[in-house]
């Protein structure tokens, strides 16, 4: 059902290598995006049918429709979901950058201005179930930084997903999935505007898009398969640890869901504790591990040079064990933070870096849906005081232009410039 290894074995030390694209996604995914680029919303339409099975009449949800799916959504889940926002949002709020001036000696005046980006993408899966929670994730935060224009995209808007991008206060959704709406929204076509940045998670085909055309748009990071990776000790449930480890798995049948502990009883008792069915099994057993390690402070090196995703921290110091593995896109201390409270109620953002890339990327926060705009305004007194150091520099590297913009603003420059 599940390996168990020894942290020394060769199976251990390359869980993540086993978690490659599959093969043929680079091509497909080019081809796509070529004809999306060159037929628009034609291709967008044909490739809809063609992945998706539908054919659609508009491209955009109309508000009627909009508002009528949303009114089917479970009072419930309603609440959960304004829960939900009301938290994010309080969370955030301190991410949004300031605007802010500094003055020169001689009345200079710099200024970094912080403007949100014009139009925003939120992609929803929406392929093997339906995600208002990634809507909520990802839509509040772009409004919250001042995004006018924010455009969620999922090929199948279930009711929960249009109650969520009403709570979050979406401007649009676009229903089409898949690499062509990416594709799409990082190009525009006729009926679909080209916007700023695309942020949410996606299948290898989405992931593979967002590459392509990372230059010609902004997104949030390379999403591989989500992953777990659990620190216990003796102190640990195995019973918890073992429904964790399921609760990661069922995702996806490529997730990455590893526990890490120098107990090899516990070890044994988690995998004692495991019955997973469906996509969990499936996941656990191709892509699962139990991986023993001789000591605690070894499991959560390991664990922090896998630079996981999730990281649970199921000892029993799990404060005293922060500190040692700070290279984690989220950390759930002790054991009552399972991964799932982050997943829709915390507050903290549940779009992360994967695929080991948490050891210098981010979860998705305000900043990713603003630009900072740099302004520069001199008086004479400042340009007179600088002239010197300017030309000096400009003729240092060889760019004699440079010095004589500065020069022909000088009353009485020389032909090169103060020395």
């Amino acid at each position: 059902m599940i390996r168990i290894l020894h942290l020394g074995d060769a199976a251990a030390r390359s869980l993540r290598a086993e978690a490659a694209m599959p093969a043929g996604v680079a091509e497909a995914v080019g081809k796509i995006v070529a004809d999306v680029r060159a037929r628009g919303d034609a291709a967008v339409r044909e490739l809809t049918e063609r992945f998706d099975h539908l054919r659609l009449d508009d491209l955009f949800l109309d508000d009627a429709r909009w508002d009528a799916l949303a009114a089917l959504c479970p009072l419930p889940v309603r609440q959960a979901l304004e829960v939900a926002h009301e938290r994010v949002r309080a969370f955030h709020l301190p991410q949004v950058p300031p605007s802010y001036e500094q003055k020169l000696p001689d009345g200079g005046i710099l200024k970094c201005l912080i403007i949100p980006l014009r139009r925003a993408a939120c992609y929803v899966p929406g392929g093997r179930g339906s995600y208002p929670s990634t809507v909520i994730m990802t839509a509040t935060v772009a409004r919250l930084a001042g995004v006018p224009e924010v455009i969620v995209a999922t090929p199948r808007v279930a009711p929960e997903v249009a109650a969520a991008a009403r709570i979050a206060g979406a401007t649009r959704i676009l229903q089409v999935g898949g690499a062509h709406a990416i594709a799409a929204l990082a190009i525009g076509t006729g009926t679909i505007p080209r916007v700023d940045v695309i942020v949410g998670p996606g299948n290898a085909y989405v992931t593979e898009a967002k590459r392509q055309l990372s230059g010609e748009v902004r997104i949030d990071s390379l999403a591989g398969p989500t992953e777990v990776v659990i620190v216990a000790d003796e102190s640990a449930d195995p019973r918890s640890a073992a429904a964790d480890l399921i609760a990661q798995a069922e995702h996806d049948p490529l997730a990455f869901s590893v526990l890490v502990t120098p107990s090899e009883k516990l070890a044994r008792e988690v995998a004692a504790s495991l019955a997973p069915t469906g996509i969990a099994a499936e996941s656990l057993k191709n892509h699962g591990a139990i991986v023993i390690t001789r000591d605690l402070d070894e499991a959560l090196a390991f664990a922090d040079e896998l630079a996981p995703e999730h990281l649970e921290l199921l000892v029993d110091d799990a404060n005293g064990a922060l500190p040692k593995v700070p290279r984690a896109g989220a950390v759930f201390v002790g054991h009552h933070a399972p991964v799932p409270v982050g997943d829709y109620l915390a507050g903290p953002n549940h779009t992360l870096p994967t695929s080991g890339t948490a050891r210098f990327a981010s979860p998705l926060s305000a900043t990713d849906f603003v630009r900072r705009q740099n302004v520069i305004e001199y008086t004479p007194e400042q340009l007179k005081a600088d002239a010197k150091h300017i030309c000096n520099l400009a003729n240092a590297e060889g760019l004699h232009g440079h010095a004589q913009a500065i020069e022909s603003r000088q009353p009485a420059a020389g032909s090169r410039g103060p020395e």
